[in-house]
């Protein structure tokens, strides 16, 4: 049992942006969705929850209304095996959204994702305080990241 679900707050599109990131990440499903009643500060019988998985995590998006947008304060970091599977989610997740750096991007919805390598933080915590530095340094040139340049900026530090 997972004992804490992230809770986000959307302006009425709670249900498209669930959809959306579903469609992006493999073991993903939406769970279940709950609707406002008679009385209630939306819309009886519109969206208010829905509870969804994304690769095994569980998440619960609600249509709150305009007065919490999404900062770059908080993010979700999305671990890829290799290069084609950062760049179909990068791909996919920025649509529509915007590229920010470091491997960083704001989706269509305003949430904000880090999109990295699995390497980068094995190659991180293993190697030399040199190594790890030209690898960063690297990083901080790109805006999708690229792995085979990460490596080779790690192997050359």
């Amino acid at each position: 049992m997972q004992k804490i679900t992230p809770f986000l707050w959307y302006d009425g599109k709670a249900e498209e942006a669930a959809n959306f990131y579903v469609s992006i990440f493999k073991n993903s499903r939406i769970e279940s969705i709950s609707r406002y009643g008679e009385g209630m500060p939306a819309p009886a019988g519109s969206v208010m929850t829905v509870a969804f998985e994304l690769a095994g995590q569980k998440f619960i998006a609600l249509n709150g209304g305009p007065l919490y947008p999404f900062t770059n304060a908080v993010s979700f970091v999305v671990d890829c095996e290799d290069q084609a599977e950062l760049d179909d989610i990068w791909n996919r997740l920025s649509a529509g959204g915007s590229e920010i750096q470091c491997g960083w991007l704001k989706d269509k919805y305003g949430l904000t994702w880090q999109i990295v390598p699995a390497m980068l933080g094995r190659l991180m915590g293993q190697g030399s305080a040199k190594k790890s530095a030209a690898m960063m340094q690297a990083l901080m040139g790109m805006v999708k990241l690229d792995i085979a340049a990460l490596q080779r900026a790690y192997d050359n530090g």
